[in-house]
């Protein structure tokens, strides 16, 4: 099957399945107890950061396959994995403090896990910034393939600061003593939630390599001329 096929049919999926999802997680999903209406946006905020971390995971494996063949496919990819992950990071540390002040009363809190959050959106801001910056085609590549490594040490510190520091924030992926401490129908709203969101950084992941393929055939075409 094509790939413009495959984008196809998940962009048609993508209706129905927020549809559904925005359902189970307005209508069908229980009010938290103690946050209210409030706790609602957990189930946006965590699956944006889960597919924030998995885009900057492709950026580490696309870099990793350019500087092992040089191949301008690794580097779109790499590419348009950074701009998505960006671009959910900037959602997350939207959604975060509006979650956080009826939580802890404040808008922001230099908490292990914030703060490691602002890191990696500066770290893939840099990241853009020094692929627009060098000119020279493969230059570019390679320096933009060593950054995507570098900045990917803070992916990991991200996922598991609250579990290797002291941290107010709550640990979402916890199946043990008790599980996630989210009920059957909370369960049920987060996990197609996750899976609405992660099949919406599938098909803006199709759609940018898209791109990017396209931009490099004007050039071609371009230079040729």
């Amino acid at each position: 099957m094509k790939s413009s096929k495959i984008l196809s049919i998940l962009t048609i999926a993508l209706v129905p399945v927020f549809l559904a999802a925005i359902y189970l997680v307005f209508f069908y999903a229980p009010i938290e107890a103690s946050l209210g209406f409030s706790q609602k946006i957990f189930y946006f905020h965590v699956p944006l950061s889960w597919n924030a971390l998995l885009a900057f995971t492709a950026v580490f494996i696309g870099s990793i396959g350019y500087l092992r063949t040089e191949k301008k496919s690794y580097e779109i990819a790499a590419r348009a994995a950074a701009e998505i992950g960006l671009l959910f990071t900037t959602l997350v540390l939207i959604t975060g403090p509006i979650w956080a002040k009826p939580a802890w009363g404040a808008w922001w809190m230099w908490d292990v896990r914030l703060t490691t959050t602002l890191v990696l959106w500066l770290l893939y801001v840099g990241y853009l910034m020094l692929g627009g910056a060098v000119e020279e085609e493969g230059k570019k590549g390679r320096f933009s393939a060593v950054y995507g490594i570098v900045a990917f040490v803070d992916v990991p510190l991200v996922f598991f600061s609250i579990r290797w520091w002291r941290s107010i924030h709550p640990v979402v992926f916890e199946f043990r003593s008790g599980g996630m401490g989210l009920d059957g129908q909370m369960q049920v709203a987060f996990f197609f939630s996750l899976f609405a969101f992660t099949l919406l950084f599938a098909a803006l992941m199709m759609l940018r390599i898209k791109i990017g393929q396209a931009e490099e055939e004007v050039i071609s075409l371009k230079e040729g001329s």
